[in-house]
């Protein structure tokens, strides 16, 4: 499948993936010691919902829409915080904006932190720089993602959160990343990592799952979300997370969170998944 940021903007799958995102990084920024933030595929930061790519599938009616009428009970209204701070303010602009994951990291990193984007695309990372401004928190580069993460890891602050967000145009673009994953986890094996994924079939992870034990990792947390039953010539309905060393007691809050979300933005067959592929 082919998942361009522009025309899935502000969905069911950015809404679930960002929500996770701000918490990783609000839980980073509790320790006072600095941090770095490095995003692979980073698109354009900032997506505006009337262009003719968001325009043409307007999913973000079933996404951020739906989040922003909705009224989340007390223990997750906790967790979603972080997110919606920043993406409320934009999504109730005219005409509506939507939030990436560059602009919710600009908006939650602290002046000792820094932040690491690379997009391959050039259009989007005109974008990019166009909505990143002149942040001296931030480094911008116009390469491939996984070039990238072989390059810019380990970083010098030694904590941080890698996010791989690839478009999966490509036959086994899934394996490829965690096999990226993988590579950069031997170089820095205290790094968070987040991967995401879209579902089409019944378990594109079940043959790579196996792996990150034997790989040598002890803490990987499988997140999914669900609001339709997954069929592959239908639009996507079901996307995940594999979290790599996430934060103490994670798994606590997606227990949280994911019940909640599936209802909220779900049509007939919601439904959501918290598991550890390992557990050390």
């Amino acid at each position: 499948m082919n998942y361009r940021h522009a025309f899935h903007a502000g969905n069911f799958a950015d809404v679930f993936k960002h929500i996770i995102f701000a918490c990783i990084l609000s839980r980073l920024c509790v320790k006072p010691t600095a941090f770095r933030y490095i995003d692979t595929h980073a698109g354009s930061g900032i997506y505006d919902l009337s262009s003719p790519e968001a325009g043409r599938t307007a999913e973000w009616q079933g996404g951020i829409g739906k989040m922003l009428a909705a009224k989340p009970p007390t223990e997750v209204q906790e967790v979603v915080a972080p997110y919606l701070r920043i993406a409320a303010p934009l999504a109730g602009l005219r005409p509506p904006r939507y939030t990436g994951s560059p602009a919710i990291a600009k908006a939650l990193l602290r002046g000792q932190d820094k932040m690491l984007f690379c997009e391959a695309h050039p259009r989007a990372f005109s974008k990019l720089k166009a909505n990143l401004g002149t942040d001296s928190r931030a480094k911008l580069f116009e390469m491939d993602g996984y070039m990238a993460l072989r390059a810019f890891v380990p970083p010098v602050e030694r904590r941080g959160l890698v996010l791989i967000d690839p478009p999966y145009e490509e036959v086994g673009e899934l394996e490829r990343a965690a096999e990226a994953l993988a590579q950069a986890w031997r170089k820095w094996a205290t790094g968070i990592y987040a991967l995401w994924y879209p579902v089409k079939e019944k378990e594109p992870v079940a043959t790579i799952a196996p792996n990150f034990a034997r790989w040598g990792m002890e803490k990987v947390l499988r997140l999914e979300l669900q609001i339709d039953r997954p069929m592959p010539q239908r639009p996507l309905t079901r996307c995940g997370l594999i979290i790599v060393n996430p934060p103490f007691r994670f798994d606590d809050q997606a227990k949280t969170l994911l019940p909640w979300l599936a209802n909220c933005l779900g049509n007939d067959q919601p439904g959501y998944r918290v598991d550890w592929l390992c557990e050390g």
